[in-house]
C-alpha cells in the first residue's frame, strides 16, 4: 500500500501516484502601525493541501475504473482520512480536483496510459 484516502488504497491494482506535494501554511494576521512594520499575531493554521501525482498503465499497474472510483468519492463531497504507507494519519481531506490526460490511444479510443492528478484540502 502506498498511501489510503478513505476506503480508496493507492496500489499496484488500482492507481499508483509518483509524487505527493503537500503544503501548509499558517494564518498571520497584520496591523498597520504608524512608522513602524506592521504588528504581526498568530491566529492559527492556515491550509494544508495534498497533490498527488501519477500515471495509471492498465496492461502493468492500475485500472481505468480507479479515475471513476475517485470521482465518485468526490462526487459525495465527504471529509476521508488520508494515511500514508507507513499508517500515519495525515488528516480528513475532501477532494478538491481530479485532473486526468489520456495518453498512446489505440484505434478503439481506449488510452494506454491515464496521467492524473489529485488534489486534496485538509478540513478538520
Amino acid at each position: 500500500m502506498l498511501a489510503a484516502l478513505g476506503m480508496f488504497v493507492f496500489e499496484t491494482d488500482s492507481a499508483l501516484f509518483d509524487e505527493l506535494a503537500r503544503t501548509r501554511n499558517w494564518r498571520h494576521a497584520k496591523t498597520d502601525r504608524f512608522g513602524a512594520r506592521p504588528a504581526s499575531q498568530f491566529v492559527g493554521p492556515g491550509d494544508d493541501t495534498v497533490t498527488l501525482t501519477g500515471r495509471i498503465v492498465p496492461t502493468l499497474a492500475g485500472d481505468y475504473s480507479s479515475i471513476e472510483r475517485l470521482v465518485d468519492m468526490a462526487d459525495e463531497g465527504d471529509a476521508l482520512p488520508l494515511a500514508d504507507g507507513s499508517g500515519n494519519i495525515l488528516g480528513q481531506f475532501t477532494i478538491e480536483t481530479v485532473d486526468e490526460k489520456h495518453g498512446n490511444l489505440i484505434d478503439t479510443g481506449k488510452a494506454r496510459t491515464i496521467d492524473f492528478t489529485l488534489s486534496l484540502r485538509r478540513v478538520d
